[in-house]
């Protein structure tokens, strides 16, 4: 037991957005813009605090959210309206475009 008695205590751990007070900070003030900008964060901790999820559970879902609004928007258009709207864009291309012969004999 006495091995353990050097172990340093007190040492908190740090969440990430959370700051202490650092040695060499000076305690100034912000201001109106500082203080405006506590509360935002004051408000988004409460917002978290009140959401349980985990921030890679909250990524995840916006990602499948995206996902699902992108299926959506393509499975909107019939290959019919695609055929004829990349053939609309194929027409204002230049024919420097176009696919050059395979033989210069014919």
């Amino acid at each position: 037991m006495a091995d353990y008695e050097a172990v340093q205590r007190g040492l908190s751990v740090r969440i990430n957005g959370e700051t202490g007070g650092e040695p060499g900070e000076k305690g100034r003030t912000g201001g109106e813009r500082g203080a405006r900008r506590t509360q935002q964060k004051a408000e988004e901790r409460k917002k978290r605090g009140l959401d349980k999820r985990h921030p890679a559970q909250v990524a995840y879902e916006r990602s499948e959210k995206r996902q699902m609004e992108r299926i959506l928007k393509k499975a909107s258009k019939t290959h019919k309206q695609r055929v004829e709207d990349f053939n609309r864009h194929l027409d204002t291309l230049t024919e420097h475009y176009d696919i050059p012969k395979v033989s210069w004999t014919k």
